[in-house]
């Protein structure tokens, strides 16, 4: 499977469950089907992007960082947005959303398919 394809998938999967991970947050419980959607649509975009990264440069320690840092300032963006009382999330939503870019990162230099190599000679 394409570097690109691999990671929509595996960020749209692993994006479902970055947003289940609120449910350990109690005050989140009552908003959880907006947050496992939002998290769906974040893990989609960010996948996409590393996994195009990853088709294009075949490095395993870019690959991480690309993920890593894509995958955070997404986090960022949605952890910025202010609570009702006025308070924010940080760590409750950028560690899993970060963890989930290393791990997309990860899949998509070590199992996806790359550009093809034009063979000399034939």
């Amino acid at each position: 499977m394409k570097k690109p394809i691999l990671g929509l998938l595996l960020g749209a999967v692993l994006g479902a469950f970055d947003g289940l991970t609120a449910l350990l947050t109690p005050s989140a419980a009552p908003e959880i089907v907006g947050i496992v959607i939002g998290s769906t649509f974040k893990g989609l975009i960010v996948g996409v992007l590393v996994g195009w990264y990853a088709y294009r440069v075949r490095s395993m320690s870019k690959g991480l960082i690309v993920g890593l840092v894509t995958a955070a300032f997404f986090a960022f963006l949605i952890a910025a947005i202010p609570q009702p009382d006025g308070g924010h999330y940080w760590f409750q939503i950028m560690l899993p959303g970060s963890l989930v870019g290393l791990v997309v990162g990860y899949a998509t230099q070590q199992y996806g398919r790359g550009r093809e190599r034009a063979t000399k000679g034939q």
